[in-house]
């Protein structure tokens, strides 16, 4: 799911349904397990720091974003309804579309904006779901380093009042770079950082605070993507 992003500078696909079809969350359920398993067999997959994922609440997933596997091996502990925003080009191909809406991915579009989608997914973290946004835009460097994050994601926390959950994905780059067709086999941990409630502070412009948390959240993120010594 390249180019999945935030909401700055972007709008969901006009011409997809207002509430895509989805599996049934009994089917995620039966999936997950499945992927869990194939992921620790061929990629030795290794989840830390589980116990900071919230079962309740809306949420917000920020990660980086390493290969197309990410928004499934990020999703395998949360056990909850979950929506990822991903590359409207990406669901006018073959099969990768209709696959793609049925595991819960909405449009975006890289240019523009559009309150209306915005109104979406707003509604939707209000409702108590979990929302996935990569703020890089799209895949890391083939090298693993993270590109600068968009504000987008925290933007949309401030205005439905929900905390992030900063995830770093530590190895998909070895896996799957953006040079490579196809993955390989590999070592891959995905990390799941302490919840960050995010505040306004006195006196402080809702865009300032956006750059200044959004800078938090982009350092929690990358300060995990070398192992600790």
């Amino acid at each position: 799911m390249s180019k999945t992003g935030t909401f700055a500078g972007s709008k969901i696909d006009a011409r997809a349904p207002i509430k895509p079809s989805v599996f049934p969350q009994w089917a995620f359920e039966i999936l997950r397990p499945c992927v869990r398993v194939i992921s620790r067999v061929c990629w030795n997959l290794k989840l830390t720091g589980t116990e900071n994922i919230p079962t309740e609440g809306g949420l917000i997933i920020a990660s980086n974003h390493q290969t197309y596997f990410d928004p499934f091996w990020i999703s395998i502990p949360v056990n909850r309804p979950v929506r990822y925003l991903a590359w409207s080009v990406a669901f006018d191909w073959p099969v990768v579309g209709t696959v793609m809406t049925l595991l819960g991915a909405w449009p975006l579009q890289v240019a523009g904006s559009d309150p209306a989608a915005i109104r979406r997914s707003l509604q939707w973290l209000r409702e108590g779901g979990v929302l996935v946004i990569f703020p890089e835009g799209g895949r890391s460097t083939c090298d693993g380093a993270m590109t600068r994050f968009k504000a987008g994601a925290v933007r949309l926390a401030l205005e439905a009042n929900v905390p992030i959950l900063p995830v770093t994905i530590r190895g998909g780059n070895q896996v799957w770079p953006r040079n490579q067709k196809l993955p390989r086999r590999g070592s891959v941990e995905i990390i799941y950082h302490p919840l960050q409630h995010l505040t306004q502070l006195a006196n402080e412009e809702t865009r300032g605070c956006a750059r200044r948390q959004t800078s938090v959240l982009s350092n929690t993120i990358a300060s995990a993507l070398q192992p600790v010594s």
